[in-house]
């Protein structure tokens, strides 16, 4: 005969087995279970066997386990899991990739159908066409208004009616009509709310992130310390080529305003001499440098308008 452990033994257990997965692993997704079925919860834990495990469980239980875990062992980066359970949660411990895994679970995703007094999570619209109903239905799209029209001894309805919206109650002939039509408008799985990553929390948004995503932030990022670093004269590894061109365009300019000159300004001053046998000779106004490359803009009467480049003195074009 099987002998019942009693609930002082269950909670012994449990809070072993939690404490064994926290030492064990380093990641944890958490995830909210709301509507979510035993028989869901368990094909998403088969579809995760192997490098993840579900463990459900009461809040109270959890955060209890998890404070008196992290005063045992020392490590208080365990006590920011615990502002993170809130609601129905669940915890997925997890040693695979953690974007592979949040995909994972929401392919277990099961329509539902739309019961009285539930908040709808997404925008309920009926789409038009033949309902397959017989015109003594017909009170149902009176009560909702929503514009009918008998097509061959069957409801049809005309026009697209947006029955619920995301964040109301479910009504009662909300719920009746959408059964008669056979529309399960809801779908409900585990939701990845945070991410627990060795003592860091994070939102799972940043798991959708590509390394392009990263590279365009970082290269912003660079940017914008370069910006303020130039507009406020200190120094950065971002902005120091910034400076340094800068400065020799500076000395440059001096270089050509007075007869002081040096190796650099000399080779400068011999594209200005093949500039002077140009065309248009007084519209050479503005003098970039950039590292070896020297790009003269020639101002016409309606302004800039073509662009010289200057790497060989002997060819130009325009």
């Amino acid at each position: 005969m099987v002998v019942k452990a009693s609930k002082a033994e269950k909670k012994i257990a449990y809070d072993a087995k939690l404490c064994q997965l926290l030492e064990e692993y380093t990641q944890i997704l958490v995830a909210a279970a709301d509507n979510v079925g035993s028989n869901q919860l368990q094909n998403i834990r088969r579809g995760l066997r192997g490098d993840s495990v579900v463990l459900m469980g009461k809040n109270t239980m959890m955060k209890r386990t998890i404070r008196m875990h992290a005063e045992k062992t020392g490590n208080t980066a365990f006590l920011n899991l615990i502002p993170l359970l809130q609601g129905n949660v669940g915890l997925i411990f997890t040693k695979g990739d953690l974007k592979e895994v949040k995909e994972e679970v929401a392919k277990y995703k099961v329509g539902a159908p739309a019961r009285v007094g539930l908040v709808a999570p997404i925008d309920v619209v009926v789409p038009p066409g033949n309902t397959g109903l017989d015109p003594s239905q017909t009170s149902f799209f009176q009560v909702l208004n929503i514009p009918t029209k008998i097509n061959k001894g069957t409801v049809e309805i005309i026009t697209p009616v947006e029955l619920i919206r995301k964040g109301d109650k479910v009504g009662s002939s909300e719920a009746a009509l959408l059964a008669k039509l056979g529309i399960r408008p809801f779908s409900y799985g585990l939701v990845v709310q945070s991410v627990y990553e060795n003592g860091s929390v994070y939102s799972p948004e940043v798991l959708d992130l590509s390394e392009d995503d990263l590279v365009e932030k970082f290269a912003s990022g660079v940017s914008m310390v370069t910006a303020l670093a130039l507009a406020i004269s200190y120094p950065t590894l971002a902005a120091a080529p910034h400076m340094f061109i800068n400065a020799y365009k500076n000395v440059v300019a001096v270089a050509l305003a007075t007869e002081y000159s040096f190796p650099q300004a000399d080779k400068v001053k011999e594209y200005l001499a093949v500039c002077i046998s140009c065309t248009f000779p007084s519209d050479c106004i503005v003098l970039y440098i950039f590292t070896k490359s020297i790009i003269i803009y020639h101002r016409m009467n309606a302004g800039p308008k073509q662009v010289c480049c200057c790497c060989c003195p002997g060819c130009w074009r325009w």
